[in-house]
């Protein structure tokens, strides 16, 4: 993927990170819950796989379809960014299967610790954020400059 730091919207990315904050202290508030993204895609998988009540998974359901909203939202008021993805289907494959597994590990993703977790200052989610930040800056500098 490649970043167009010419174009940075200071003010645009402003906002943007003030409606994530608004948009998981809401969910915390009203829900009592991290707005994790893995836990909230993964729990109403798991009621769907064991049979069990939806009707818990409603506002995790409706947060996953907000979710897919956003882009056609965005798109009535500006164009949707440009992406150019440098790897094949098998590359992306085995980077989902890592991130799950990071997931796993982790006990939770990259908003639950890295947004929701740091911001109530959990010294666990510190140490996830770190663990991510660090096997991120290894991937890259591996795929880019040893391979």
């Amino acid at each position: 993927m490649n970043i167009a730091w010419t174009l940075f919207t200071p003010w645009g990315s402003l906002v943007g990170g003030l409606l994530v904050g608004l948009a998981t202290a809401l969910y915390l508030l009203g829900n009592g819950r991290v707005a994790g993204i893995a836990g909230i895609v993964a729990s109403p998988l798991r009621a769907l796989r064991t049979g069990t009540s939806m009707a818990p998974e409603r506002t995790r359901l409706l947060f996953i379809v907000g979710l897919m909203l956003a882009p056609w939202l965005w798109r009535l008021f500006a164009p949707l960014p440009s992406v150019t993805v440098d790897v094949g289907l098998g590359g992306l494959v085995v980077a989902g299967l890592f991130v799950g597994v990071g997931v796993r590990m982790g006990n939770g993703c990259t908003s639950g610790h890295g947004v929701c977790g740091l911001s109530r200052f959990s010294l666990r989610s510190l140490a996830n954020v770190a663990a991510f930040m660090g096997a991120g800056f290894v991937t890259v500098a591996v795929l880019r400059h040893l391979l």
